[in-house]
């Protein structure tokens, strides 16, 4: 490892990214990175983004930025590119379900292969009959929560990247979805009981403890609210829909407050911003919200760390930035037509639409350090 990066990078990269490589483990910084960088520059010339010259220039540059921490793509990258043959890279996928058990059981494999290849996922349930509603063959539906619990079940199993880390899922449902009570006190539950067994003697760790023997410990939880739920529930009229919003938003905001979840997803707002509407609603992001799309997407991301660029006299290093940002983006846009995905549909629509994540880190670091 370079004796310039911190004790924490050198944990994670020597856990997490030193891969099986040829029969053999990676023990160097040297080898992640050229096995990465190499591959990425063998396939821009293979799909004509420049010719054999400029492809030494192109893998010196992206070398210098990810091994002096300009810059560092998300973990995926790191996982598959140079392992597989078409690996999967991009770290936030966009699912689907719909009212069948054929869909729920394909959303089950999807995720499951989303994990898999060390990436999270996000899905609206809100499609799925809710509890007690008739079956087409008789009987009664078991509603959301339960099929919800076994893709619980699934990702606490699968992990991300086999076992590298905890699954990353989101799960997001429709505020007038006749369900969503369950869905916003299920993890209060969870924590009540977990809060018992630590209790009783059991550890209150992440992993290996209380939290081990209660569900829902895999997913974020928003509840979907258009504009119109929030105008109800400020409005100080007596009307039924002004009373029903006003309840709902206090349940969910005692539920936040004694577990965590669930968060807030503004429909609206999000739809608002649409940059290609055609596509169809926006109805649920990726775990940590920071891509918001159509179902059936996937997006690859990356972070530049902004106090890399910080010069001397104070200011901020602008040409070297914008060079990072090209050799980066462009890396990136390869990876796109090299990847794998769970679906057609995530593949053909993240080849015409090429949603990417080029993001920033230690902004605020970079604001401290310039007073």
């Amino acid at each position: 490892f370079p004796v310039f990066w911190s004790q924490r990078a050198t944990d994670i990269v020597a856990s997490k990214y030193f891969r099986i490589v040829g029969g053999e483990r990676e023990t160097s910084v040297k080898h992640m990175i050229d096995r990465v960088v190499g591959q990425i520059a063998m396939w821009g010339v293979e799909d004509a983004y420049f010719d054999l010259t400029p492809r030494l220039t192109f893998a010196y540059e992206l070398a210098h930025i990810l091994l002096n921490q300009y810059a560092c793509f998300n973990s995926p990258v790191w996982f598959n590119v140079g392992v597989q043959e078409c690996p999967q890279t991009s770290a936030c996928y966009i699912l689907d379900v719909e009212d069948s058990m054929e869909s729920i059981l394909e959303w089950y494999r999807q995720e499951g292969m989303v994990f898999k290849g060390g990436s999270g996922s996000g899905v609206n349930l809100s499609k799925i009959r809710p509890k007690g509603a008739p079956l087409s063959g008789g009987g009664k539906a078991s509603g959301v929560m339960s099929f919800a619990k076994v893709a619980d079940t699934n990702a606490g199993a699968i992990k991300s990247g086999g076992t590298t880390r905890r699954a990353a899922k989101l799960l997001v449902l429709d505020v007038e979805h006749p369900d969503i009570e369950d869905f916003i006190n299920a993890k209060v539950e969870s924590e009540r009981l977990a809060r018992y067994l630590i209790g009783a003697g059991y550890g209150n760790g992440i992993e290996g403890g209380a939290y081990d023997q209660v569900p829902w410990q895999n997913a974020n939880n928003s509840v979907s609210v258009p504009d119109i739920f929030m105008a109800y529930a400020v409005s100080p009229n007596p009307l039924e829909e002004v009373t029903s919003a006003q309840e709902m938003l206090h349940k969910i905001a005692m539920a936040t407050w004694e577990c965590g979840d669930p968060g807030l997803f503004f429909s609206d707002t999000v739809n608002a911003w649409h940059t290609t509407p055609s596509r169809g609603p926006i109805r649920s992001g990726n775990p940590c919200q920071e891509f918001l799309r159509p179902p059936h997407e996937a997006c690859n991301l990356a972070s530049i760390n902004l106090l890399k660029f910080l010069k001397d006299d104070g200011s901020f290093d602008i040409p070297s930035f914008i060079h990072t940002v090209d050799i980066m983006i462009t890396a990136m846009d390869i990876l796109i037509d090299r990847s794998s995905y769970p679906t057609e549909a995530i593949a053909q629509n993240s080849k015409d639409y090429r949603p990417l994540g080029l993001g920033y880190s230690n902004l605020g670091a970079l604001l401290m350090a310039q007073g």
